[in-house]
């Protein structure tokens, strides 16, 4: 069994992107700049977009923290998105989720300059993506597919099952994953809270990618020997302990890693690899805005 890595990977495409980087500066070059903007108090997403403002500054990227109070409405969030669609400076931002119940989530994301969406939510970009067309893949599945690719996973003519159906993880993962190339080529069974005998179809896979967000729900019966697993879903779980929580993911790690080929660990697996795919996109950003002068 080997561990799909993410932390490692994750460093490995970071020192690449800042090797980039401090070739553009040397050359005298604009760095890329990602502005994050972030509505309310949410400690789960103050965390995590403060985990992106260091990875910035890691590999030599600007960046800018937009904080929005919790009562700002949809009209001040959307004259705020005009402004970043329309600084030259910013090559890519993104919207924090969830927002305030007071705002159209859609709405918001529909506003983004397509150009600007590293996060590949726009459905032009989401578009694009489902017709092969170069674009920015969202930022996990994105990752996901840098793991397969960087630990050699075969995915050609395999059987790909993919638990939850969300716009941010399983529906552009079932896209990808059955696309023309590698990783690619698998055919693929998205499966969701109404399928029904999920056991016995998950217990045929070659590949299971599980993004439910329920902790342990992929049980060592439900696997087959050697299957290749990808776990997305990253929950905390309350304990007596200091923190108070525990991380879990949705696979029953200690007894499917025993049947797995390839696994990843939650925390450390595909989670880093998120934030580093979102540097990525921020450089394809910066590149194409540099072409398109």
């Amino acid at each position: 069994m080997t561990i799909l890595d993410g932390r490692k990977t994750s460093n490995d495409i970071k020192n690449e992107i800042k090797a980039e980087v401090d070739k553009m500066k040397a050359n005298g070059e604009k760095v890329p700049h990602l502005a994050a903007v972030i509505v309310g108090n949410d400690g789960a997403s103050l965390t995590y977009v403060g985990s992106k403002v260091r990875a910035c500054e890691r590999v030599g990227f600007e960046s800018t923290m937009v904080r929005m109070a919790n009562t700002t409405s949809e009209i001040e969030l959307l004259d705020k998105i005009d402004e970043l669609n329309n600084n030259d400076d910013i090559d890519g931002f993104i919207i924090q989720l969830p927002l305030p119940p007071q705002i159209n989530t859609r709405k918001v994301l529909m506003a983004v300059n397509p150009d600007k969406d590293v996060d590949g939510f726009h459905p032009m970009n989401f578009g694009k993506m489902a017709l092969d067309m170069s674009t920015f893949i969202p930022a996990t599945p994105f990752g996901i597919l840098e793991l397969l690719d960087r630990y050699g996973v075969e995915t050609d003519g395999k059987h790909t099952v993919i638990i939850g159906r969300s716009h941010i993880v399983g529906r552009p993962m079932s896209i990808l994953m059955g696309r023309k190339g590698f990783p690619g080529n698998s055919t693929v069974t998205l499966t969701h809270s109404h399928t029904k005998n999920i056991t016995q179809i998950t217990s045929q896979a070659d590949i299971i990618i599980s993004a439910l967000g329920i902790p342990n729900f992929l049980k060592a019966e439900m696997v087959k020997d050697d299957a290749v697993i990808i776990d997305v879903g990253i929950t905390r779980v309350p304990d007596d302990s200091e923190k108070g929580y525990y991380i879990t993911g949705d696979v029953d790690f200690e007894n499917c890693s025993k049947k797995a080929s390839y696994i990843t660990p939650v925390p450390g697996g595909v989670g880093p690899m998120t934030i580093a795919m979102l540097l990525k996109n921020t450089l394809l950003a910066r590149d194409q805005h540099r072409k398109n002068k």
